[in-house]
């Protein structure tokens, strides 16, 4: 029999068992109660980032290299960024105020930067404080290396623990033969700092010659999403996958999250990566997605403006245009629903000082989602 035959049939088996059949509980679509939104503010083509600085009033990036002052229905420029590398997914990337920022009016934003060799491209994090709509004081604190041209994998989300330090992610950068497992390069990484920009000496790899000392964990593909939860505390990522496998991951201390030696995924061409799911002292996912959502964006619904919400976990997917809701059971998804299906590609999602849950919707801005009834 013809080798080329056997192999289309191989490939064809590993597609339809790999990426046609969902993993684990089925979607549903959210039907009772319905929820509808209204738009907080509008006319951002792809909102990335997002942070509320006080109750009424947010920092939006847009990916083309503009940070806007949301506020009543209106938008503002901010100036004094520094020059946006902006090259396919990458431009201005993730904003988070810091926990102290009502004193401090301090920010901290992940961008695209051309800085440095080679001619280029890589994922920078920045500190700025934030003074009548300009940015001031403005630091790199870090920044990959080795630039690269590819405009793919730039990550980038960012979270602080109950310690205040800062983590933030670099996704593969397009080249995951070599920077996920790698510990002296970048990308493909989950990075822990103070503030400051220092660097813990209690990282993992910080006494460990020629490794970036910066460097929490290791083996990730392209993390679009990071949080702290809300009770335990740990940093929790989501990540794209390949041609199928997005995984969401609970980030421990020094750990191997496998990428690219073990995946659920295949490459888009249909041919498979790797036969290998699991590796001697590689991590396996919390929860991963066949076939891909897309994933960019998470937060838990811990108000009471949603009852049936409560305690779980909301992620936006690109590329179904929904945003999905996760039940959670002894750390196991065990519920799936669709929330909003159609309503765009949901690149970002937060829950609000007021209670409410914030989408940021490609090509239609800021939304909120409104229960129905409303919650009396």
């Amino acid at each position: 029999m013809n080798k080329f035959f056997l192999l289309n049939i191989f490939f064809a088996f590993f597609i339809i068992t790999s990426c046609a059949q969902d993993h684990g509980p089925k979607i549903q679509n959210e039907l009772d109660p319905k929820y509808i939104y209204e738009t907080v503010i509008d006319g951002i083509d792809i909102p990335w980032g997002m942070t509320f600085i006080s109750e009424n009033e947010m920092l939006v990036t847009e990916k083309s290299g503009i940070l806007y002052h949301v506020a009543e229905g209106q938008k503002t420029e901010v100036s004094g960024l520094p020059d946006i590398y902006v090259r396919g997914q990458g431009g201005l990337l993730d904003v988070i105020a810091a926990p102290d920022f009502k004193t401090s009016n301090t920010i901290f934003f992940t961008a695209s930067s051309a800085d440095g060799e080679p001619k280029g491209g890589h994922t920078a994090l920045y500190s700025a404080q934030l003074e009548d709509k300009s940015l001031v004081n403005l630091k790199q604190l870090y920044k990959g290396e080795e630039n690269s041209k590819k405009g793919q994998h730039w990550g980038s989300r960012i979270s602080f623990d109950a310690e205040g330090k800062l983590y933030f992610s670099i996704g593969d950068r397009g080249n995951r033969t070599v920077n996920p497992q790698d510990l002296t390069r970048d990308g493909g990484k989950i990075y822990r700092i103070n503030q400051d920009g220092s660097i813990p000496t209690d990282n993992p790899f910080y006494d460990q010659e020629g490794s970036k000392k910066a460097i929490y964990s290791f083996g990730h593909r392209n993390p679009q999403g990071m949080l702290t939860h809300p009770e335990t505390g740990a940093i929790w990522v989501h990540e794209h996958g390949p041609r199928g496998g997005d995984e969401i991951n609970v980030i421990g201390r020094g750990n191997n999250y496998g990428w690219p030696e073990i995946t659920y995924g295949i490459n888009y061409s249909g041919t498979p990566i790797t036969s290998n799911k699991e590796l001697p002292g590689m991590e396996q996912p919390l929860y991963y997605w066949l076939p891909s959502i897309a994933p960019s964006g998470m937060t838990f619904s811990t108000s009471d403006n949603y009852p049936n919400w409560k305690g779980n976990l909301l992620v936006g997917s690109l590329v179904f245009e929904y945003l999905e809701r996760l039940v959670f059971k002894d750390n196991k998804v065990v519920e799936r629903h669709k929330i909003l299906e159609g309503v765009g590609r949901v690149r970002n999602v937060k829950q609000g000082p007021d209670g409410l849950i914030y989408i940021g919707v490609e090509g239609k801005g800021i939304l909120k989602i409104i229960p129905q009834p409303p919650i009396k």
